[in-house]
């Protein structure tokens, strides 16, 4: 599809004697030639030594932007670690189900108000399947004070009954099979992979979206999972669920949203690109 699209820009192109085409025919190349780079590709046909060095200077450019938020990225980590070594998720829990109720309950909740629901939620219905077998309108009399009560009941009820009838009252331990739950997004799946499953995530709540582009880590990316998908870009995987927990942390002590932050005390002010 990709060399279809480069001899179709090519052809129709080099045909026409109007302006423009000359950018369209580069811009093509360009992603044609990036694809090239990665598999070894022949370099497509009609390509000017100028557009070649042209696009080679953008490679260059998007290669040292890359290399330079890595060691960005590497350095934030290590000076978080030592500002917050025990840095851990604040929702409690024992057992990964529980996990799963509480991160569908803290959507627009603190997570001590969560910790503070789920013990009366839990004495009365202590594992997957009595929980998949409450009354959702009994569930939402307890985790009412979580807010939006009626669809977080129903998305913890459709999710425990999922889990026991297709997964045994187990918590699936792949991403996919996370997201087919009812109630659960990448964000929660990674959570549970990362704390749950010790494997590879990135957590993409608002203290890491907002404090990643504070430092530098992003530029002007809002939306979450293109946050993520950047950050996988510069993060070790081994580092990620962590990395994210101490953004919490450092987001709720430091790096505040409701108040001045408090920079002074930060310990990545000097390479912090909002202070620099």
């Amino acid at each position: 599809r990709v060399s279809f699209l480069i001899c179709c820009c090519n052809s129709s192109a080099y045909s026409s004697p109007r302006s423009g085409t000359r950018k369209v025919i580069c811009e093509a190349n360009y992603f044609w030639y990036r694809c090239a780079a990665v598999r070894c590709l022949p370099q497509p046909v009609g390509l000017h030594c100028s557009e070649k060095n042209l696009i080679d200077r953008k490679i260059s450019a998007e290669m040292r932007e890359t290399m330079r938020k890595k060691e960005l990225a590497l350095e934030v980590i290590e000076r978080l670690k030592k500002e917050y070594p025990d840095a851990a998720c604040s929702l409690e829990y024992d057992q990964a189900w529980k996990l799963l109720v509480s991160v569908r309950l803290a959507a627009q909740c603190t997570d001590a108000r969560v910790n503070v629901v789920v013990e009366k939620l839990y004495e009365k219905y202590p594992d997957v399947a009595s929980l998949a077998a409450a009354p959702v309108e009994e569930i939402e009399k307890i985790v009412h004070p979580c807010g939006l009560g009626n669809s977080k009941a129903r998305d913890i009820s459709a999710c425990m009954k999922m889990l026991q009838e297709e997964y045994a009252g187990r918590v699936p331990d792949d991403f996919d099979g996370l997201l087919k739950l009812p109630g659960v997004g990448r964000k929660s799946a990674n959570l549970i992979m990362g704390d749950v499953f010790g494997k590879p995530a990135i957590v993409t709540d608002t203290h890491c979206i907002r404090l990643c582009n504070r430092i530098g880590l992003v530029d002007g990316i809002k939306e979450p999972k293109k946050v993520e998908m950047a950050l996988w870009k510069i993060i070790p995987p081994e580092e990620g669920s962590d990395f994210c927990h101490r953004l919490v942390w450092h987001g709720r002590e430091i790096c505040t949203a409701r108040t001045s932050p408090y920079c002074e005390k930060c310990c990545l002010q000097d390479i912090c690109k909002k202070k620099i």
